[in-house]
């Protein structure tokens, strides 16, 4: 049998602040770091999902509350179905699915707007493991997308991180937009001579 002790409790001193994560007020990161350290790394911070029957209401509320602008959507067995990002949920597309239902916009389900798990491509770890911030920085750019999932081969295949352009902004210091690829060589060498 395992015996346990109890330890001792202090009293907490005058002044005493509340813990801020790692990144806050660090260094920022660079372009030829690891790209697995600009990652959210699912197998360490829970994922922000959401069913498919819940409205666009209940959606966007969820994003605000998580700060996000992503949401997974997922069944009840945690199997990945889509996801369904801001964009998707202020676009024409709900408007369109709205008048088509014959519901208000925010009544609407999310699985009428999310992308479906068949148009998602993802990055493989693999990969990831020897890339860089910049590597995933272009991948954005010349996608076109804000966010990029990474799936895990090992055993049952389950997404293990994500890569979000505002989240790498952050850690980068500069603005990434990428949904835009560059219209010059002075943004390019602009956001190299941040990194």
């Amino acid at each position: 049998m395992t015996s346990f002790r109890t330890l001792r409790l202090h009293s907490l001193p005058a002044h005493a602040r509340v813990g801020e994560p790692e990144s806050a007020g660090a260094e920022p990161l660079a372009m030829d770091q690891p790209a697995a350290l600009a990652m959210t790394d699912l197998r360490r911070v829970p994922a922000v999902a959401i069913q498919p029957d819940a409205t666009l209401e209940v959606a966007q509320q969820r994003m605000v509350h998580a700060r996000v602008r992503m949401l997974l959507v997922t069944d009840s067995a945690g199997e990945l179905l889509g996801l369904v990002t801001a964009r998707d949920l202020l676009g024409e597309g709900p408007i369109r699915a709205a008048i088509d239902d014959g519901v208000a916009r925010d009544q609407l389900a999310v699985r009428r707007v999310m992308v479906p798990g068949s148009r998602i491509q993802v990055l493989d770890w693999a990969d990831v493991q020897h890339a860089s911030i910049g590597d995933v920085v272009q991948t954005l750019r010349e996608s076109g997308r804000q966010h990029a999932l990474v799936l895990e081969q090992g055993g049952a295949p389950q997404v293990c991180g994500i890569f979000s352009a505002t989240q790498i902004g952050r850690l980068l210091g500069v603005r990434i937009e990428a949904s835009d690829k560059p219209q010059s060589f002075a943004e390019v060498e602009h956001l190299l001579a941040a990194s």
